[in-house]
């Protein structure tokens, strides 16, 4: 996609409960990867009578710009990267070790009120939190029950049995709902929630064969769209074939599906947004469907997450990079990408990418309409590592200095959201100031092509206390002087990147 396809992003929405038109761009991107995997099944129109979030809903989401993604669950005690990814590869011994788990959860460290203040410090505006991963384990009280598991170790070799729990965290010896806790906490500082929701589930025998679901089935070429490019191909020799799902199964899975995302649409208060992730393929997407029109009537301003539901969804996730220029859509997006090695867990120091590289990513992503999200988990006593902390408070202390340019902006229109490889663009959204990044020291001037400063305005450096000498030239632009001591080093502001406030024209 070039800049020339870009079409900016505004504040198209809603007034109240009215639809969105139907002559607005509430698209996925076509270069999406998880759009791909289910536009085959999923209407590319949602049916008559869909409604979004409210215009309001979709400003605050755009106003936002910076929050954390939070993947804790029982991948954290072993300490392994990939949250529970490497389940699929496991031996059944250790499958069913890793199922027997939750009777050994007892985070002592874990305190919601700390974790958001961290949040706050490092200038966080929202978070993002599993309340259930692929693994099934639910990190909240749900009173639903999984009527079916497999039995890795049985006599003779795996089996699916009977069984009767909810798999969740009330039944830990820690025996505290998580997600309660920090809702709480992130509500009295004034941050947003973001709810991570797993569609699939790997605990729950009724969930075969959808998502990646270590049990197989004859019907999985017939039920699951990717089974030959991905589903097959990523399960290999760890494929365990099993009957065939029966339709009372399929009706349980269903019925718990929308019983859990009730349970969080209407236990925890109002939720900001939704993060659905995978899908659960074509055979029961007009159930998934009642699911999400369900949805919108419990909470009709929640923000939700486009995996799985198509553009049924109100934004999306480039995950682990940065879009290379504007998508050409009007639906909204936040990056989301790792700090560490993995969105889980990570216990070596070295992994951890650096507040630069927070800085960076985010002015990248704000300059371009987006937001950006840094993935960090804790270990399994409920406490991040050092060198995360010490990087998000970092980039903290930055946004503190530089953040008039990064929340509530908005991107310039068309190509002009960057000078080059070295100065990114944000504006306010009545287009009256114009922030200029620099991504490195400019030197003695800071040359802007492309902006046309209002005569006798001043032009400031944020966090410097004066006013910057600077000219229109009718041929470079404007030209603003750095004086001498800013040269130096350790008496500039801030560092990693330095922002310029400027009246428009």
């Amino acid at each position: 996609m070039t800049r020339r396809d870009f079409v900016r992003f505004g504040a198209l929405g809603l007034a109240g409960v009215r639809a969105i038109p139907a002559s607005a761009n509430r698209r996925l991107p076509a270069t999406d990867v998880h759009y791909r995997r289910v536009r085959s099944y999923i209407e590319e129109q949602p049916v008559p009578g869909y409604r979004w979030a409210s215009d309001a809903a979709y400003e605050g989401f755009r106003d936002l710009k910076y929050g954390v993604r939070l993947h804790w669950g029982l991948y954290s005690i072993w300490g392994r990267s990939g949250e529970s990814w490497p389940f699929l590869s496991m031996s059944p011994e250790e499958k069913q070790q890793y199922q027997q788990l939750y009777k050994t959860w007892n985070p002592a460290g874990f305190d919601a009120g700390e974790w958001m203040d961290l949040f706050a410090a490092g200038g966080m505006k929202m978070f993002a939190f599993t309340t259930k991963h692929h693994d099934g384990f639910s990190m909240f009280d749900t009173r639903t029950r999984v009527r079916q598991r497999v039995n890795w170790t049985a006599p003779g070799g795996w089996r699916i049995e009977p069984c009767n729990l909810a798999y969740s965290i009330m039944e830990t010896p820690f025996r505290r709902d998580v997600v309660k806790e920090l809702c709480q906490a992130a509500r009295r500082r004034g941050i947003k929630i973001d709810l991570y929701f797993s569609h699939p589930d790997w605990y729950d025998a009724d969930f075969r064969p959808y998502g990646f679901h270590p049990l197989q089935v004859p019907s999985s070429p017939k039920l699951l769209t990717e089974w030959e490019t991905e589903t097959k191909p990523r399960l290999g020799n760890h494929m365990v074939m099993a009957p065939d799902p029966t339709p009372q199964g399929t009706a349980r899975m269903m019925a718990r599906h929308r019983a859990q995302l009730t349970e969080l649409l209407t236990n925890y208060g109002p939720i900001d947004m939704m993060c659905l992730d995978q899908w659960l393929g074509p055979a029961v997407w007009p159930q998934v469907r009642e699911t999400i029109l369900h949805l919108r009537k419990l909470q009709p301003d929640v923000m939700l997450r486009a995996r799985g539901i198509g553009n049924y969804g109100d934004y999306y996730t480039p995950e682990g990079f940065v879009p290379g220029s504007p998508e050409n859509t009007d639906m909204p997006w936040f990056v989301i990408h790792m700090l560490g090695s993995s969105f889980s867990y990570d216990p070596v120091a070295e992994n951890y990418k650096g507040a630069a590289w927070i800085i960076r990513n985010l002015l990248d992503s704000v300059a371009k309409g987006g937001n950006f999200m840094v993935g960090i988990g804790p270990d399994g006593s409920g406490r991040f590592h050092p060198a995360a902390i010490a990087q998000l408070r970092e980039a903290g202390e930055w946004l503190k200095i530089n953040g008039e340019g990064i929340y509530a902006t908005r991107a310039r229109e068309g190509e002009l959201w960057s000078e080059g490889e070295h100065v990114r663009f944000t504006r306010t959204k009545d287009s009256r100031r114009v922030y200029a990044y620099a991504l490195k020291w400019p030197g003695k001037q800071m040359v802007l092509g492309t902006v046309r400063a209002r005569p006798e305005s001043e032009i400031r450096m944020l966090g410097y206390p004066e006013p910057l000498s600077w000219r229109q030239d009718p041929e470079r632009g404007v030209v603003i002087e750095l004086p001498s001591v800013l040269q130096n080093e350790a008496r500039r502001p801030c560092r990693f990147a330095f922002g310029f406030r400027i009246e428009t024209a």
